[in-house]
This record gives structure tokens, sequence and C-alpha cells, in this order.
């Protein structure tokens, strides 16, 4: 079985009050063409379809132009999509019953009792276990295991098996992501992989932007992270992974296929922080030709000029970039015996978590981690009310 990974698209995410749609719309016209060219038996979009749980008309438009354009590519093609976090799981089955005439299968919302909901049959090819974004507390244990079980046994043949979900797996490299810790990355809290059972061949996930496998033992856990930059810190190559698998059992063959950003997000210097004269400077000196979100990193002793986003802008307006914003970092370090102190930019830009985790180191209170889990569940209702 041959299968294309892929997952976190952020369809309708904007930056700095900046559309994406061009760059979102030209990655998906890729999608397409990776299709055909690729004619994978599944295409798996593993989660956060969407950037929020309820987009716009035009972005759902979008959506669906591309998915039709995606079937017709390889039209003898399974597609399997599961909600992600940022995804509303009702809206997301609303058109399922027309859509899997076309074979393709939409998992918005976890069935405990009702296993075959999420078991996609690729016939004579494979078995899809298709698991939308829920809170672990919604999974009863041992649930994993008891699905994969039930699909072994209907996996007469000795076919491929295939599961996806959209979580964070303990371990994973969170680089670029935003308010994220070892304990919870994107406001999910880490599941160890042992949890997530044992008998598939291939567990492919969603919801971590940075693409890499996940240390299992046999090279089968991966992320295929998001084909385009959704911060300005996931300064990697963004891809899709093309995945083959011959017979239950198998080590999985890999190999990524690059997406290429036709408005990347562009950082100023390209590594570490400089002076905000110098900044100015390189952003003066950027191609005017080249499309791109422009941050710009400088280092201060005090205050930023008043009149330095002004000046940026100004001078941005005379290019094809685009400028978002400048991220300032204090030149002196605050030290380790002193009471922590943050710009208002670092400030908005920490976790909650950590935030408090100062608070109770410069206290000398005690945070543990079930204090941790309490406060993450917290801040998950509180974000989805």
């Amino acid at each position: 079985m041959k299968i294309l990974h892929t997952s976190d698209w952020h369809l309708g995410h904007t930056i700095y009050n900046y559309d994406r749609t061009e760059e979102q719309t030209d990655m998906l016209n890729q999608m397409v063409e990776i299709v055909n060219n690729e004619k994978p038996d599944l295409f798996l979009l593993c989660g956060d379809v969407y950037h929020t749980a309820q987009p716009s008309a035009s972005v759902q438009t979008m959506f669906v132009n591309a998915l039709m354009n995606i079937h017709n590519a390889n039209p003898e093609m399974t597609i399997v999509i599961t909600a992600g976090n940022h995804d509303s799981g009702s809206r997301h089955e609303i058109f399922s019953a027309a859509l899997e005439t076309m074979k393709i299968y939409t998992i918005g919302n976890l069935t405990k009792e009702n296993f075959d909901k999420h078991i996609i049959e690729i016939p004579n090819k494979g078995y899809v276990i298709a698991i939308p974004y829920t809170h672990e507390r919604n999974i009863p244990e041992g649930f994993f295991q008891q699905i994969i079980d039930y699909t072994i046994k209907q996996n007469t043949n000795n076919l491929p098996i295939i599961m996806s979900a959209h979580t964070t797996v303990k371990g994973c490299d969170f680089l670029g992501h935003d308010h994220a810790s070892e304990y919870t990355v994107g406001g999910i809290d880490t599941f160890d992989i042992d949890q997530m059972g044992e008998g598939y061949d291939y567990l492919a996930l969603g919801h971590i932007h940075h693409e890499q496998f996940v240390h299992s033992g046999r090279h089968n856990v991966r992320y295929s992270g998001s084909p385009i930059q959704i911060s300005f810190d996931e300064n990697y190559p963004h891809s899709i992974s093309i995945i083959e698998i011959d017979k239950h059992g198998d080590i999985p063959n890999t190999k990524k296929i690059e997406i290429n950003n036709i408005n990347p997000l562009v950082t100023l210097p390209t590594k570490g922080f400089t002076t905000w004269e110098e900044a100015k400077e390189l952003l003066q000196n950027f191609p005017n030709d080249s499309s791109a979100y422009i941050r710009l990193n400088i280092e201060i002793e005090d205050f930023i000029p008043v009149d330095a986003n002004a000046t940026a802008i100004n001078i941005a307006n005379t290019k094809q970039c685009k400028f978002c914003y400048i991220n300032a970092k204090r030149k002196t370090q605050i030290n380790s015996e002193e009471i922590s102190t943050m710009t208002i930019e670092e400030f908005q830009n920490e976790s909650p978590i950590n935030i408090v985790k100062r608070y109770t180191k410069d206290t000398n209170t005690i945070f543990n981690d079930e204090m941790i889990e309490l406060l993450n569940a917290v801040i998950e209702e509180v974000s989805n009310k």
C-alpha cells in the first residue's frame, strides 16, 4: 500500500492580519500535483484541516475545491480526513455520507462503542484506523490496543494496518511551536507511545509541525509536519510523506516531498538577534521582488525606538515583502537570583504554564505534575468556551 501522509494545513490561518489565501491555495495545488505523480492508494490528512473551528465560507470553499481536485487526480484513491484540535468534530462530519460515495471519509468525533466507524478498509490494500483528536480523559484505558486487535481479526489477508491520530507523543521535537513544553504542546498533553498500543504497521500523526520519526523501536511512528510554515520559528523545510508498506509486519519505506512556500516567513537576521540599526539595514537590503513575511529580531538595552514599527512598515511598503513585527530581547540577562521580569512581547509569547512556573519559582511554592495537568485541563476548557 502506498500512502500520502499529511497534516496541519491550518487553512484560514492569517499572520499579523495578513491573509494567506495565496500561499495556501498554491500549497493545495502542489498537493494535487503530487497525487497525480505518485498515485497513492491512500491520502491521509491527520487533523487541523482548518485553523479555527468556525472557518469562513471562502476558506471552506477553498478546501472543498481542493478536495475535489485531489480526488480527480486519482479517483481510485481512498481519502481519509480526521479532525484535529483546531477543527470542529461535528462540522467535520456534516457531509460524510455524500463524500463516502467518492471514497472520501471524514472522521470528526470519537465513537468509543463503535469501532467500525473508525476502521476503513481499502480493498486488497490494507486497513486504516482513523482516530480524530479527543482529550485523553475521553479515551478509555486500552482503547487503542482494543481497536488494533479488532482490526487484526478482520485482516485475514495479512495486509498493512495504518493508524492515524492527532496528539502530542512524548519525546517528539516540538521546535517552532509556541506555548510548548515537555508536558504539553499546543494545548495537548503528551501521550506515551506505549499507550497507543501495538500491532499497527505505521502510526501517522498530526499536530506537531516539524516532520519527524518518533522513537518506537520500529521506525514506524511519524509526524508528517505541516506543509507550510505556521509560525516564524518553524525555520525548517516543510513537506509531505510518502509511505510504502508491502504487507502486515513490514517496516515502512519513507520519502519526503518538500512543499514550496511562495510567501515564506523570514526572520532578519536569520540567526540570533542584532541591533535596531542593523535590523533596519537588513530590511532595507532585502530583495525588492521577494515576496515574504518579515520578522525582525532585535536586542535592546532599554526600549524599542518609538517609531521603530512605523519605520519598518515604510521600508517594507517599497518592496514585495510584508513586515509583521519586531521580536525584541533584552541585551542583559536577568540574574538567576533575581525576580523574573519580562518585556510585554516576551509575556505575550509565553505559555500560561511557563508563566506559572516563573511565579512559583520566584515565590518558592509548589507546582507539581498533578497541578500542571489540572491547569492544562482548565486552559483547554476556557479555550473551548
